[in-house]
This record gives structure tokens, C-alpha cells and sequence, in this order.
């Protein structure tokens, strides 16, 4: 079996030169901006205080963060129904989606094209395989949700 994985590093690696990303980060978000939606995208609505309580951040600093994203339209805030001094941040589906976007390593537009020109079967057998690969790793590593 060694004689697999050599041959899928190999292509792997070959995979990764011909279709990695090549425009860039999309939002031009900084560290700090990815790190309150990205926190916001796994923990839900919170308060700016939650936020930097858990990001370890000044209060001030996160709300000028989540501030400049409400401004891009990636978060929104909303008054907390039970306790209307409150108030939640949440991420806007334009949030999740600049999130998506950003964690791309790929690029979708180059494997549209590549699995264009393949024969149906032959994709869909090729998406099947890596799934097995997938599925069949150690429970001990992380797996990212399709």
C-alpha cells in the first residue's frame, strides 16, 4: 500500500500546483475581522463583550471590528428580545459566504472547467474514490464538513 499513498502525494501535490487558487483573498478581511466571524460563524449571536471576552481582545477593539463588518454588511446587530439593553451580533449570510470564500484553497472555476472536459462517469467515480480515501482516514484526524 505504500506504493498508493506515494503515488497520491505525488499526484496530490500535482493537483494542489494546477488548481490552487490564484486570485488572492476575496474579502481583504484582517486577522481580527476573520477571527470575530469566524467565531460568530461557530458560536452564533453574541454579545460584543462575549466576543472579546473569548478572542481576549479590548470590548472597544471588537466593537470597531464588528463595527467595519456590519459597515461591508458581513455582520448585523439586533437587540436582544428578553433583554432590550442587549444586544447580539450575528453573522449575515454575506458573512459566511466571504468566510467560504476565503477558506477556498482551490480554485472552483479552474476544477468547473477541468471536470468539464472529463466524461460524467468518469467524475463521478474520481469524487466517489476520494470520498472512500476520505471516509477511510484515522477518526483521529479532523475532517472538514462537505
Amino acid at each position: 500500500m505504500t506504493g498508493f499513498a506515494s503515488e497520491f502525494e505525488q499526484l496530490f501535490r500535482d493537483a494542489y500546483r494546477v488548481f490552487h487558487r490564484r486570485d488572492g483573498r476575496r474579502s481583504g478581511l484582517t486577522g481580527a475581522s476573520w477571527a470575530v466571524l469566524t467565531h460568530l460563524s461557530l458560536t452564533g449571536p453574541v454579545t460584543v463583550g462575549e466576543a472579546a471576552q473569548h478572542l481576549d481582545r479590548a470590548q472597544s477593539v471588537v466593537s470597531d471590528i464588528v463595527t467595519q463588518l456590519e459597515s461591508k454588511g458581513l455582520v448585523e446587530r439586533r437587540t436582544d428580545s428578553a433583554d432590550r439593553r442587549r444586544t447580539h451580533i450575528w453573522i449575515t449570510p454575506e458573512g459566511v459566504d466571504a468566510l467560504r470564500a476565503d477558506e477556498r484553497v482551490l480554485g472552483l472555476d479552474l476544477l468547473a472547467d477541468a471536470f468539464e472536459r472529463m466524461p460524467a462517469a468518469e467524475a463521478t467515480s474520481l469524487l466517489a474514490s476520494l470520498r472512500h480515501l476520505v471516509d477511510a482516514a484515522p477518526a483521529t484526524h479532523e475532517r472538514t464538513p462537505s
